[in-house]
C-alpha cells in the first residue's frame, strides 16, 4: 500500500468544514480513500455487505472481476492450476513465493507428517447424530482441535503461528472424509502417507477396509483442481469471517471454524450443492425452456443456480479451467450420457447462446462445473461445501497469518446506522 498524491474532499451541505481524506493505491486495482480519521469528524460510512469498503490491505490474492482475473501472489490461477499441486499453491499463499524442489518437500512432508488426528477426536464425531450435515461435524470437531493442540497457539509466535497453519492444512482433509464416512455409517479410514494431499482425500472417503482401493489418476488430478480453484478468493464472506474472528486474537482453529460456518450458507460455499439440487429440480431436457423461461421471470423465485457469479462480470476464468476437467472426467468414467450431466451441459449450450444470458454476462461459474465433477467421481451433494471448506482452508490460513503479521492491525468494530426508538422512561412492570 502507497500514498497517492491525489486527495478526496468530504464536503457537507450542513455548514460544517470540509474534510480532506488521503487516497491510497495498492499494486493492481481500484484506488481507496482513507477514511480511517472520519470518526474524529463525527461522521462514518454506510455500507451494507462492505461492497465498497476495503478492510485491510493484502499481498495475496487479486481479483478483477470485470476483465475475468484471478491472481495468487500474481501468478494467474490457470498457470497455478495447469502446472502445479494444491499444496505447491498453498505455500505461495502462505509464504508469497512458489516452492522451489527441496522446499517443496519439507512442506509436502511436514504435511504428510501431520495428517493424523488425535485418537480422542473419534470420540466427539461419535457425539453427532448419523444424519448430521458434514459441515455441521467439520464445524465442531475442527473447533475442538484447540481442545488437543494447545501447545502452540501462541498468535503472536510466528514458529506457533507457522504449526498451527501445518496442522490444520494436514487435519482438515481427514476431519472431512471422516464426517463423510461418520455419516455414511463406514469405518474412519486413517490417512495413508504415499498417497498425495489429493489421492488420500479419496482414499479416505472412498476406500473400505475390505479391498484394496487405488484413486483414478484422472479423477485424482481433477480433485487436485478443484482444491486449487477454491484455494483463496479474496476478501468474501468466509475469509472475512476468519479475519474478524482471529482480530480479537481467537485461537487458529476457532478462526477456522468460524470460517467453516460462514462458508456453509447457500449464497456462498453451498452455490455447487444448490446447483445440483436445481438439475434435479429440473429433471429432463424437455423442460429445461420451461426454467429458462422462469429464470426470465423476475416474479418468478426460481433462479438458475450456477451461472453468473457476484464478483465476476465476465467469464469466471476458474470456469473454464473446470469446464474442460468437466468433460476429462465425464470421458474417464463413461458418463457422457448420463441423463442428468446431458441435462447440465444441454442447460449449459442454452444458456451460453441465449441473449438473456450473454447479455448480462451470466456465464457457467465454477460452482456449476465443479458440481458435476464431484457429482460424477460419486461425493454426494452434502459433500460438497465441506471438499470447499478442505479446500478454502489454506488461503483462510494465510490471510489469519498476515492479518497477525500487519502492525496496524487492530480488533474489527464495525459501526452501525442507528433506526431504533430514541431515548424513553422506564416504565414499571404493574403500570404497563
Amino acid at each position: 500500500m502507497k500514498n497517492n498524491t491525489s486527495t478526496a474532499t468530504l464536503s457537507f451541505d450542513n455548514g460544517k468544514s470540509p474534510i480532506e481524506l488521503p487516497m491510497l493505491s495498492g499494486t493492481l486495482g481500484n484506488d481507496v480513500i482513507d477514511i480511517r480519521t472520519l470518526g474524529k469528524h463525527g461522521v462514518y460510512t454506510y455500507d451494507p455487505g462492505f461492497m465498497s469498503t476495503a478492510a485491510c490491505d493484502s499481498n495475496i490474492t487479486f481479483i478483477d472481476g470485470e476483465q475475468g482475473l484471478l491472481y495468487h501472489r500474481g501468478y494467474p490461477i490457470e498457470e497455478l492450476a495447469e502446472h502445479c499441486d494444491y499444496l505447491e499453491v498453498a505455500y505461495l499463499l502462505m509464504h508469497g513465493d512458489l516452492p522451489n524442489a527441496a522446499e517443496k518437500q519439507q512442506f509436502t512432508d511436514t504435511i504428510t507428517g501431520s495428517t493424523m488426528l488425535h485418537d480422542q477426536l473419534s470420540n466427539i464425531f461419535r457425539g453427532f447424530r448419523r444424519d448430521a450435515h458434514p459441515m455441521a461435524v467439520m464445524v465442531g470437531v475442527v473447533g475442538s482441535l484447540s481442545a488437543f493442540y494447545f501447545d502452540s497457539m501462541d498468535i503472536l509466535n510466528p514458529k506457533h503461528r507457522e504449526i498451527s497453519a501445518h496442522r490444520l492444512l494436514a487435519k482438515v482433509p481427514t476431519i472431512a472424509a471422516w464426517s463423510y464416512k461418520y455419516i455414511s455409517g463406514q469405518p474412519f479410514m486413517y490417512p495413508q502417507n504415499h498417497l498425495n494431499y489429493a489421492e488420500n482425500f479419496m482414499y479416505m472417503m472412498f476406500a473400505t477396509p475390505c479391498e484394496e482401493y487405488v484413486p483414478n489418476p484422472v479423477l485424482a488430478k481433477a480433485f487436485e483442481r478443484i482444491l486449487i480453484l477454491h484455494a483463496d478468493h479474496e476478501q468474501n464472506a468466509s475469509t472475512s469471517t476468519v479475519r474478524l474472528v482471529g482480530s480479537s486474537g481467537a485461537n487458529p482453529f476457532a478462526c477456522i471454524s468460524a470460517g467453516i460456518a460462514s462458508l456453509w450458507g447457500p449464497a456462498h460455499g453451498g452455490a455447487n450443492e444448490a446447483t445440483l439440487n436445481m438439475l434435479e429440480e429440473i429433471g429432463d431436457v424437455s423442460r429445461i425452456g420451461e426454467f429458462i423461461n422462469r429464470a426470465k421471470d423476475k416474479s418468478d423465485s426460481f433462479r438458475l443456480m450456477g451461472f453468473g457469479h457476484r464478483v465476476y462480470r465476465n467469464m469466471d476464468p476458474r470456469a473454464a479451467i473446470m469446464r474442460k476437467t468437466c468433460h476429462e472426467v465425464l470421458d474417464v468414467l463413461g458418463l457422457n450420457n448420463d441423463p442428468m450431466f446431458k441435462l447440465a451441459l444441454a442447460l449449459e449450450k442454452i444458456a451460453l447462446e441465449d441473449e438473456y444470458f450473454v447479455s448480462r454476462k451470466l456465464y457457467p461459474n465454477v460452482d456449476f462445473y465443479s458440481g458435476i465433477v464431484m457429482r460424477a467421481m460419486g461425493i454426494p451433494n452434502s459433500m460438497f461445501t465441506a471438499i470447499f471448506a478442505l479446500a478454502r482452508t489454506a488461503g483462510w490460513i494465510a490471510q489469519w497469518s498476515e492479518m497477525h503479521s500487519d502492525p496496524e492491525a487492530k480488533i474489527g468494530r464495525p459501526r452501525q446506522l442507528y433506526t431504533g426508538t430514541e431515548k424513553r422512561s422506564f416504565v414499571e412492570l404493574n403500570k404497563r
